[in-house]
């Protein structure tokens, strides 16, 4: 036989020998890699099999949202949660116009929720976003309050300046106020200008928060604010008086707790943070510039994380369906358990705070002013007054920055 013919003929049989081995090893589900290490399932879910869902979420609760999914996933191969953080002001403003298209949303609390709602019905014809009832109608995953972080000595003068009550608004703003910086309350000279620090309130919750807890204090109400408080001129000048105290306003509130403990009181005196933020830096603060301690406004707000399916045209059945088994998962005594360890409240109301586990941060922080019993708690106003609050604060402070 031709030698040449004899070549062609051993190279087709190799590459059919290939080709077999290949396709059996695929059939087998042989990887390559086997045993306890492997991290492939043995038997994967086919594509066509997998329910997707994005869950779009404020960033606080990061850390205990992504250990929950991890979880999640390993127990459900045949949905996938995709994990989308974001603000939850700029979220809201994502979805209406488009640019985000979640199967849920959770933002920090239900004002940014009602907000988009009373916008959503303005500006779409469509039926509403949100149920009203029902597992699919928005509900608390945990819960936690906005308190002040202040440097010991600070509060201290704050607090004598306030009869020894507590560190509000009031008082606050009132040091904040004086071109005399701290000496005005019986400060020091050399801790000079009184440094606040919120986040931007029409970017972040928390300086939303902030923004509203002060207002409420101006008029010495727990609910009921209208549009009309808003539009009072006296009001108007506190509040830029007030925010005097604040050299820039940051967009996560994370980033400025932060900087508080990395530069000490140089660059905050006091900041307005989530419980849960305090609760993960606080510890980080002693042995670098100080005793950093935790004190509870007269009235705060509960940052409540409400979860929602959407009812909107982009969502399946199917997608709601494997929306509520995670809602569901997350809402479970284990992860309720997990989420108080992140330094969250658990929205379950039959999970106790304070436990006999040495590592719950509810015990372990008392010294710093974690406290399991809260101040009252202002209402939530409705989406107009929220909104009309934030074009205030833009026209009196955001403009002059």
């Amino acid at each position: 036989m031709n030698p040449r013919v004899l070549v062609i003929i051993g190279f087709l049989l190799a590459v059919g020998g290939v080709f077999y081995l290949s396709r059996r090893g695929n059939e087998s589900g042989d990887t390559g890699s086997s045993g306890p290490g492997s991290t492939r399932p043995s038997k994967p879910v086919p594509p066509t099999q997998v329910t997707e869902i994005t869950f779009l979420y404020s960033t606080e609760k990061k850390d205990w949202v992504e250990a929950a999914a991890a979880a999640f996933q390993q127990e459900n191969p045949s949905l996938k949660v995709n994990l989308v953080g974001r603000g939850s002001l700029e979220a809201a403003q994502a979805i209406l116009e488009g640019r985000e298209r979640p199967t849920v949303w959770s933002p920090a609390d239900s004002a940014v929720l009602r907000m988009l709602e009373s916008d959503w019905a303005t500006e779409r014809t469509r039926g509403p976003l949100f149920a009203r009832d029902g597992e699919d109608a928005p509900q608390p995953l945990v819960i936690t309050p906005l308190v002040f972080v202040v440097w010991e000595d600070r509060a201290s003068v704050l607090l004598k300046a306030n009869e020894g009550k507590a560190v509000s608004w009031r008082v606050i703003h009132q040091a904040v106020a004086s071109d005399q910086g701290w000496p005005a309350i019986g400060g020091k000279a050399e801790w000079g200008f009184v440094k606040l620090g919120h986040t931007d309130p029409t970017r972040s919750n928390s300086g939303l928060q902030a923004l509203l807890l002060a207002t409420f204090e101006y008029y010495h109400k727990r609910s009921g604010l209208t549009v009309g408080d808003l539009l009072d001129p006296k009001y108007q000048e506190w509040i830029k008086q007030l925010e005097k105290g604040v050299s820039k306003f940051e967009t996560s509130t994370g980033t400025f707790m932060t900087d508080m403990v990395r530069f000490g009181p140089s660059r905050y005196d006091i900041a307005v943070v989530y419980e849960n933020l305090a609760i993960s830096q606080i510890a980080n603060a002693q042995e670098r510039w100080g005793n950093l301690k935790v004190y509870y406004p007269p009235l705060t707000l509960w940052s409540d994380h409400p979860a929602a399916v959407l009812q909107a045209e982009w969502v399946t059945e199917k997608q709601k369906e494997a929306a509520r088994k995670w809602l569901a998962f997350l809402r479970s005594r284990p992860m309720q358990e997990r989420a108080l360890m992140f330094g969250f409240r658990p929205a379950d109301p039959s999970l106790p705070i304070k436990t006999a586990d040495p590592s719950n941060p509810f015990t372990r922080l008392a010294d710093h002013g974690i406290l399991v019993d809260v101040p009252p708690v202002a209402e939530v106003p409705q989406g107009p007054v929220v909104r009309n609050l934030l074009s205030m604060w833009t026209r009196v402070v955001g403009s002059q920055r």
